[in-house]
């Protein structure tokens, strides 16, 4: 095989989670020993490495590494940028749709690089509105564009599982700069992104 993805993880912070998730399973009732949950301290040790591995990215590195000098000046926009988080109250996932734009100055990046800009943001505990505004300010500084938008959309599980459960409840988000500011574009880029 040419090519084969590998997972890595910190060995001292996968056991010290681990010992932790098994006393949580212990003081919710639950036997550790039992067939299936004998690897569960384990798994969630990993997956919340994994769903927190944000904290590990550079968002700025990351549109450096695929900055281009560009005399393109028009709207660039991303739409439809799925992204999974973590609500830092209580823990629990939020998920949805990220809608990324910028109006070049000079410089573009990678597409790719403002879904990674987004990724980086998400997989950390987080509030959707500061979710948001992070997303913004890593491209405004980075890339220097005339403007930045970012609209996100989301359903929380804090809100879906427990406390109200609203099953159809989207919480929208937004963030605009420089030319984003102006009613008349900010106008075409919600009209773009279908909102």
């Amino acid at each position: 095989m040419a090519y084969n993805k590998i997972e890595s993880y910190d060995e001292k912070i996968t056991a010290d989670l681990m010992a932790n998730y098994k006393q949580c399973l212990e003081l919710l009732g639950e036997d550790s020993e039992r067939e299936g949950l004998v690897k569960t301290p384990e798994r969630m040790a990993k997956a919340m490495q994994f769903l927190t591995q944000g904290y590990q990215l550079d968002a700025k590195a990351i549109l450096n590494g695929a900055k281009f000098t560009e005399a393109y000046s028009e709207m660039v926009i991303v739409k439809d940028i799925e992204l999974y988080s973590m609500c830092e109250h209580h823990m629990l996932p939020f998920f949805g749709k990220a809608h990324v734009a910028y109006i070049p100055n000079g410089y573009i990046t990678g597409l790719s690089k403002l879904a990674r800009v987004v990724d980086v943001f998400a997989r950390r505990l987080q509030v959707q509105e500061r979710l948001t505004h992070q997303i913004l300010d890593a491209i405004q500084e980075t890339l220097e564009p005339q403007g930045v938008a970012v609209v996100i959309e989301a359903q929380h599980m804090c809100m879906m599982m427990r406390g109200v459960q609203k099953q159809n409840s989207i919480t929208t988000t937004s963030a605009f700069s420089g030319q984003f500011a102006d009613g008349t574009t900010r106008a075409e880029f919600l009209k773009l992104i279908g909102r």
